[in-house]
Formats: structure tokens, sequence, C-alpha cells
């Protein structure tokens, strides 16, 4: 039975960190939340009696209320939905490749392929960031290299029109059809929400899935070093080849660590903000503008705190909500 010492000194020990979270962590949050409900324009302080109170207005402004701020955050919205769709599924399955090639026990200069994979993800955001958009130039290299297979390249960071609108462009679709035009949801007309992500956003896709694919390599590495060998024999005997190994007994084996690397990848994708700042500003015509990015501009450019915390804290509901999702989809299921 535990004594009330051991209870004290337990308290005496946790004390520190309980102290240093509720002080850089809880405090700050729920400082940002007030600033949420009011109308603060940056100057002075939130707290003194001058600031309005606008209780829920800034929530409803992006949410319900028609106007240039629903209609930007929604933008966002649809932005980076496009992007997680994207960078979450190759990027994880990116990884995956990589470290089952480096598990490889015939693999020669292992410790080279692993550093050469890892390398991107140590390297400063916002060097890549400028090195990508040398790349992406209009006559950059990869540019140059489509043109040596006759393909003229986009202009990468001028053209927003979205990847669904370009190829329906290539079989003379130039215009939304009126049942797409005329009607939509949340601020947005379907023809918006269907555009698909822009060059630009596909660019930013492909920087971001290069950069942290070798983080979640090491994870998956990890994992798989972590496999029981007489389990693979035990297969190998069983007649399972390569792809029934891995569907079978190599997958469900990571499956607490394919969580990991998916919320941890879901997090981050909707949380995007070095690369949009460094490479695009949200341009062009806002095809690349997402929530993080939004928070800031509206707050530190626009001078609107409460809305840009407002802002930030739907983003905050959103991350949860798609958590909780992933955690329900892959959950073990019972079997009957």
């Amino acid at each position: 039975m535990r004594t009330r010492s051991e209870t004290l000194a337990g308290w005496l020990f946790v004390a520190p960190v309980v102290l240093i979270l509720g002080l850089f962590l809880l405090l700050p949050i729920l400082m940002a939340l007030w600033v949420s409900l009011t109308g603060w324009n940056g100057q002075g302080s939130p707290f003194r009696s001058g600031v309005p109170f606008v209780g829920g207005d800034n929530y409803t402004s992006l949410i319900t209320a028609d106007g240039l701020p629903r209609q930007d955050f929604m933008t966002s919205i649809r932005n980076n939905l496009y992007y997680v769709a994207l960078v979450v599924p190759i990027q994880t399955a990116l990884a995956l490749g990589l470290a089952l090639v480096v598990n490889q026990r015939m693999l020669k200069s292992k410790g080279f392929f692993r550093t050469a994979f890892y390398f991107p993800s140590v390297t400063s955001s916002v060097a890549i960031s400028v090195v990508f958009l040398f790349i992406f130039a209009n006559s950059g290299a990869v540019n140059a290299l489509l043109g040596t297979v006759g393909i003229d390249g986009p202009v990468w960071f001028d053209d927003s029109r979205g990847l669904v609108h370009l190829l329906l462009d290539t079989v003379g679709v130039n215009s939304p059809p009126g049942a797409l035009a005329d009607h939509g949801v949340l601020g947005l007309t379907w023809w918006d929400w269907l555009s698909g992500p822009s060059v630009a956003m596909c660019a930013i896709i492909a920087l971001v899935v290069w950069t942290t694919s070798g983080t979640f390599m090491l994870m998956f590495l990890a994992a798989l070093q972590n496999v029981p060998q007489q389990v693979e024999e035990a297969s190998l005997i069983d007649g399972a080849n390569r792809w029934q190994r891995l569907r079978f007994v190599t997958l469900p084996m990571l499956r607490p660590t394919l969580f990991l690397v998916l919320t941890l990848g879901l997090i981050g994708t909707w949380q995007v903000f070095d690369q949009i700042y460094v490479m695009s500003q949200g341009n062009p015509a806002k095809t690349t503008l997402t929530p993080a990015f939004l928070s800031y501009r509206t707050a530190f450019r626009d001078f609107e705190y409460g809305r840009g915390a407002a802002i930030s804290f739907v983003l905050f509901l959103i991350i949860v909500a798609m958590t909780l999702l992933q955690r329900w989809l892959l959950r073990e299921r019972k079997s009957s």
C-alpha cells in the first residue's frame, strides 16, 4: 500500500515538469484561447479592459458567415486536404520501401544508404526550400529535364489552376459546368473544391516527401529489425512468396509503427508552414495557402490577432478529429 510519504515524494519529483509545462504550454494556450474571443489588434495587452470582447464572432466568420475570411479559410482547408491526401500516403509508402531496402541482409554499404536517405531530414528546411525554388523555376532543372523529352514544363509558381482543371483543359473543357460553378458549400463552389492541387503545391509536396521520408524510414527500420527471424523462416517453410510475407507477416507486426508514422505525418502535414512561407507565401492566387500560414498572416500581417488565434484552434480541432479517425480505422479488430 502506498504511503503518504511516497506520494509526496512522487509529486516532488514531477513538480518541476508540471510547473514548466503549465507555465510554458498550458498557460499560453489559455491566453491564446482568450485572444481568439476578442478583437485584439496587437496594441497593448490583450487582457486590458479596453480590448473588445467578440465571443464566437471570430469562429463564425471562418465557418458560417459569408465573406472573405471564410472564403480564405475554406480555400486553405481545401489546399491542405489535397496536401494531406498526397503527402501522407506517398511519404509512408516511400519510407517503408526504403526501410525494406536498407534492411536487406545482402545489401552492402548499409551505413552509406541509411545516411544518404536520412540526410535530407536533418538539413535546414529553409535551405532546401530555396534550392527547390531554383529547381522548379521557369528555366530550372525540372523544366529543362521535361524539355529533353518534348514536354513544355509549367510555370510552377505562377499557374493558379489545379491539376484537375489542367487535365480538363487538355481535353477542351475550358469553363466549369453550371452545376459545379453555381452550387457549392462553405463559401466555395464545387468547381473550386474539385480543382485539385496546383502545380506549385505539387512542387512543395515533392519537397516535403523528399525531406520527411528519411525520418520515417528509421522508424520502420527499427521496427523491422525487431521482427523475429523465426517468423520469417516459418513463412518461408510454409511456401509464402515475398509479397505474401510482406502482407501477412511483416505489415501486421509493423502496425504500431505504422500508426505512429501515419499520426506524425498527419499532424505534420496539417501544420505545414515554413515551406509555404519561403516558397510561395500562399500564391499563386492562394492555391498554396494553408491554415497555419493563414493564421500567421491574419495575426501578424493583418493585425487581426483574434481571428488568427481562432484559426489555430479550429486547426487544432481538425488535427484531433483526424487523429481519432485514423486511430479508429487502424484499430485491431477482434475476429468473431
